[in-house]
């Protein structure tokens, strides 16, 4: 980091681990959208990705793997890693031993005692280790902060949060023996976001209560779960997570003492992402108006215009962060705090219980 604010025409040379559906329709598009970002490298060993790469980022060497990466540390800044959950650690590791910064991915560690050790190491070396958590710049979820900020419900009570999809064929990787042990399954998943989300509207959690499944008979770990959390300041957020939803409930809802929001669908980003789309582009993250939510009481409601959906924040933050100094967009705490709750999902869903987690300031 600079830290000096001082302008710096030289942009930022980043280098990309893996570039599957994350990688692909994610962090290379966000990347090279982002002033002062430069996708320099993308490592991949596979000969129709690296033909993607060498199609879409002509500029961008494409290399065969980490080692080939770490090789030329010298000619990178940052290092994003969107390999496979197992990697995360040991990549983040390298990365900063290299002198380098480095975005994480979800989940950003397996467990919370690596996670507090990529944080000790970045601190140690002076670089930036940041979770990857694009959804708190969803459509939906900047929307609910809004409500919140304008007291637009009145006191929250319950706060639910579903993100399901009818998936025909199941992820590899979550059928696989060892599916557990290398952090995969909906939790680690899609868990990581709704966790994130809630705690970042409502703050820390003191219990927690959860129900995980395996819904498809190849499932390894679970593809489907409900998660509890009671909030330090009473709010009781519902997280629901599938793949095997045939009609997937409402995307997110606020419940309040003078009035409910209710917002339904999926934010358009990732699908734009997906289609080749432009962050930052005109119009990029606009809702139609059949889309949005509605927010009021029974015979009286009345529709809330979904804010812009904003992806591009993220790397814009990061790029920043380098630069000048300013705060990470995502801090190593908050990825402990939602692996923390993920280790009480475990335990609840084996035990059936609730599970009250340490008081944390």
């Amino acid at each position: 980091m600079s830290g000096s604010g001082a302008p710096d025409a030289t942009p930022i040379r980043v280098a990309l681990i893996g570039y599957g559906l994350g990688g692909s329709a994610f962090h290379a598009p966000l990347v090279a959208a982002t002033p002062g970002l430069e996708l320099a490298a993308v490592v991949t060993g596979n000969a129709d990705r690296r033909a993607e790469v060498q199609r879409r980022y002509p500029d961008a060497r494409v290399l065969p793997d980490v080692d080939a990466l770490w090789s030329n540390a010298g000619d990178f800044e940052l290092v994003i890693v969107s390999a496979p959950n197992v990697t995360h650690v040991p990549y983040a590791r390298a990365a900063l031993e290299a002198a380098l910064h480095v975005v994480v991915d979800k989940p950003f560690a397996p467990t919370v005692a690596e996670a507090r050790d990529i944080g000790a190491l970045a601190e140690r070396v002076r670089r930036l280790a940041i979770p990857f958590q694009n959804r708190r710049w969803d459509g939906d979820f900047l929307t609910a902060r809004s409500l919140l900020r304008e007291d637009a419900v009145g006191t929250v009570y319950r706060f639910e949060s579903r993100f399901e999809r009818l998936r025909a064929t199941p992820k590899p990787g979550w059928t696989t023996p060892d599916a557990a042990a290398r952090a995969e399954g909906i939790v680690y998943d899609i868990g990581s976001h709704l966790i994130d989300q809630a705690l970042t509207l409502f703050g820390p959690a003191d219990e927690v209560y959860a129900e995980t499944w395996r819904r498809h008979p190849a499932m390894t770990v679970e593809d489907e779960a409900f998660i509890s959390l009671t909030h330090r300041g009473g709010v009781q957020s519902h997280l629901y997570m599938s793949a095997v939803a045939a009609q997937p409930g409402p995307r997110m809802s606020l419940w309040g003492s003078r009035a409910a929001w209710v917002k339904h669908g999926l934010d358009g980003q990732e699908a734009a992402l997906r289609a080749g789309g432009i962050p930052g582009s005109r119009d990029w993250g606009a809702e139609p108006r059949e889309m949005w939510g509605t927010l009021g009481i029974p015979n009286d409601t009345h529709p809330v215009p979904t804010e812009h959906g904003a992806y591009q924040a993220f790397y814009a933050a990061v790029e920043s962060a380098i630069r000048t100094g300013a705060p990470a967009p995502v801090r190593v705490d908050d990825a402990v705090a939602y692996l923390q709750i993920i280790d009480a999902v475990k335990l609840s869903a084996r035990e059936r219980r609730v599970v009250s987690l340490p008081k944390t300031r």
